[in-house]
C-alpha cells in the first residue's frame, strides 16, 4: 500500500455505482449537544470559511481505493459501508460556527442510511480516473455534510471500491483502517453474517481531552519551551524554511505538481533497513538522514530543521479510530559536512528523541501562541521543510494488502511550497511529493529526488555515505521577500491539506514513547 497521484492509478474501467449518505429523518438536525472541534479541525474549518468568503476556496481531499475479487455483492458492500459510517462518530458530524466557536454535532448512528446511485459505464481507465478526480473535487466540501463520498467500479470478475474524505474527519493513517474495516464487514455479510455494530472509540473524545488539557495554555507556559528554543535557533522563524529554491513569490499560491517514484525496491529496502539497524537507528531515521544530507549537498545548511507529523493514535486506545490524530512537530539535528552515516544517524536519533519528549503540545496551539501573525493567514508563510514517513507493513490489514491492493491518494488545488511523504511497503521504499508548479521547483525537486535515490541506494549497498551525492549545482533558497525566477509565491503547505497541513498519518517504524511515531 502506497500513496501516489490518482492520475497515475490504472483502474480497470467498468460500471460506476455510488452510495450516498443521508439521514432517515426529513430535515433532521444533528442529534445531541454540539461538541467542540479539535484544534486541527478548528483551524481547517476556519481556513475553509475565510477562503470561501474571499471567493478564493481551498480544495483538497484524501482518498483510498482497494480491490474486491469476484462479482461484487452490492448488498454486502452497502451494509459494510453503512456500518463503517455509523461506527466512527466523526464521520457523522456536521461542522458549523456557533457563537464564534467551531462546533461538531454528530447525527445519531441509527438515523443514517445510504442511497444507491447508478453513475454510468466508463470505457477507459483515463476517462474513469478523470471522472473520479472531478467527483472528489466537486463533492468534498469542508463546509457541507456529508464530508466523504463512497462508490465502486463494477466489472464481471472484480470491483474497485473508492472512498474520498475531507481532511477534517480523517488523516492518512485512517486510510488503511478504512480498507481493513470495510473489507472485513463485506466478507462477513457475504458469508452470511453481519457487519459489526460496535462503535469505535470516538475522535471527538480525543478532541475533548486535548482541548481540556491545552485550551488554557499560555505563551509563557514551560510546555512550550521546546518550541521556543527551536524558534530561537531559527532566528525567530516559527516555520523551518525549505532550504532550496522553488521559484516562488511571497503571497502567491500556485497550481501543484503531484509526483511519485520508487527509491528502493523490496530487496534494497531490506538491506537499507539492516544498514540503519547496524548503526543504532531505524529505517525512517535513515531516510531522514539521507534527506538532510541531500539538502545540504544541494546548498542547504548543515543543521537540518524541519517539521515531522507524528501519530497520536498509540495512546488510550485510538489505534482503531478514524480521525485527525496527527501532531506536527519540529525536529533539528546535525548533518554537517564530514560526518559519516553513523554520526548523522546518531544526530537524527537524538533529535527525534528530544522531539518525542515534547510531543504533547498541539501544533495548532503552539502556532497560535508563538506566531500569531502567521496564524491569522490562510496558508503557511513560505516553503516549509516537511518530512513524513509511514511503514505500511505495520498497518491494520497489511497481511492482506497483496490481495486487496489498496492505494492512497492526496490532492490539493494549490500550494505555496512542497511536502514529501515516504512509504515503506512490501514492494520497497516510495516517495510522493507535492510541490508548486514553477520551472525552478520542477528542476529542484527532480534533482533532489535523484540525489535522494542515489543516497539511499549508496547506504543500502555500502552501509554508509562513501561518496559525494551532489548531482547538480547548488539550488539555494532566495532570501525572504526576494523575487526569484519563474512564477511563484512564498510558502509552505496550506493548513489543513493532506500534508501541508495535515498530513497523512501515522504508524511508527520504531517503538516510541506512548506508542507514538512518525506518520505518513
Amino acid at each position: 500500500m502506497r500513496q501516489f497521484p490518482l492520475e497515475l492509478h490504472h483502474i480497470e474501467p467498468g460500471r460506476v455505482v455510488e452510495w450516498r449518505l443521508r439521514t432517515t429523518t426529513a430535515g433532521a438536525a444533528p442529534g445531541g449537544p454540539g461538541r467542540r472541534a479539535s484544534f486541527n479541525q478548528d483551524k481547517h474549518f476556519t481556513v475553509a470559511e475565510e477562503s470561501r468568503g474571499a471567493a478564493d476556496p481551498v480544495a483538497s481531499w484524501l482518498a483510498v481505493t482497494f480491490e474486491v475479487a469476484g462479482p461484487l455483492d452490492e448488498r454486502a458492500l452497502s451494509l459494510a459501508l453503512l456500518a463503517f459510517s455509523r461506527r466512527h462518530e466523526v464521520l457523522r458530524c456536521e461542522f458549523s460556527r456557533l457563537a464564534g466557536e467551531v462546533s461538531c454535532a454528530p447525527l445519531p448512528a441509527a438515523e443514517l442510511a445510504l442511497d444507491r446511485a447508478e453513475v454510468g459505464e466508463f470505457d477507459s481507465s483515463e476517462e474513469l480516473v478523470g471522472f473520479l478526480s472531478e467527483r472528489f473535487e466537486r463533492s468534498i466540501d469542508t463546509l457541507a455534510w456529508p464530508l466523504f463520498t463512497m462508490g465502486a467500479v463494477l466489472r464481471g470478475d472484480s470491483a474497485t471500491v473508492y472512498l474520498a474524505f475531507d481532511h477534517i474527519v480523517c488523516d492518512g493513517m485512517s486510510m488503511p483502517l478504512v480498507v481493513a474495516e470495510v473489507q472485513r464487514d463485506y466478507e462477513a455479510v457475504r458469508g452470511g453474517g453481519s457487519a459489526s455494530s460496535v462503535p469505535a472509540p470516538s475522535y471527538l473524545d480525543f478532541a475533548e481531552e486535548q482541548r481540556r488539557r491545552y485550551l488554557e495554555l499560555g505563551a509563557d507556559d514551560p510546555r512550550l519551551d521546546y518550541w521556543k528554543e527551536f524558534v530561537a535557533r531559527g532566528d525567530g522563524a516559527f516555520f523551518p524554511r525549505f532550504p532550496l529554491a522553488l521559484g516562488v513569490e511571497p503571497g502567491r499560491m500556485y497550481p501543484i505538481v503531484n509526483e511519485a517514484s520508487l527509491l528502493l525496491d523490496a530487496a534494497e529496502a531490506e538491506v537499507f533497513e539492516k544498514a540503519c539497524l547496524e548503526v543504532g537507528g531505524k529505517p525512517f531515521m535513515g531516510v531522514l538522514a539521507a534527506v538532510a544530507v541531500c539538502l545540504r549537498e544541494a546548498g542547504g545548511p548543515g543543521v537540518y530543521r524541519g517539521f515531522m507529523p507524528v501519530s497520536e493514535r498509540g495512546r488510550s486506545g485510538w489505534d482503531r479510530s478514524v480521525g485527525w490524530f496527527v501532531n506536527t512537530m519540529p525536529i533539528e539535528f546535525d548533518a554537517s559536512p564530514g560526518r559519516d552515516f553513523a554520526q548523522v544517524m546518531a544526530s537524527v536519533r537524538e533529535g527525534f528523541g528530544e522531539m518525542i519528549r515534547h510531543i504533547d503540545v498541539p501544533f495548532v496551539r503552539a502556532w497560535e501562541l508563538l506566531a500569531p501573525v502567521e496564524f491569522a493567514a490562510r496558508s503557511w508563510p513560505y516553503p516549509v521543510n516537511f518530512f513524513s514517513y509511514i511503514d505500511m507493513r505495520k498497518c491494520p490489514g497489511a497481511e492482506r494488502h497483496e490481495e486487496w491492493r489498496p492505494t492512497t491518494h492526496v490532492w490539493s488545488a494549490r500550494a505555496n511550497g512542497t511536502c514529501s511523504w515516504f512509504q515503506r511497503d512490501a514492494d520497497g521504499l516510495h516517495m510522493n511529493s507535492i510541490h508548486v508548479d514553477t520551472p525552478a521547483a520542477r528542476r529542484t525537486m527532480a534533482d533532489h529526488q535523484e540525489a535522494l535515490r542515489a543516497t539511499v541506494r549508496e547506504i543500502a549497498r555500502h552501509g554508509g555515505l562513501r561518496r559525494p551525492v551532489r548531482l547538480t549545482a547548488p539550488h539555494r533558497s532566495a532570501p525572504a521577500g526576494a523575487t526569484t525566477a519563474g512564477r511563484g509565491s512564498a510558502g509552505g503547505p496550506v493548513p489543513g491539506i493532506p500534508a501541508p497541513a495535515a498530513p497523512r498519518d501515522p504508524i511508527a517504524s520504531a517503538p516510541v514513547p506512548s506508542g507514538r511515531g512518525p506518520i505518513g
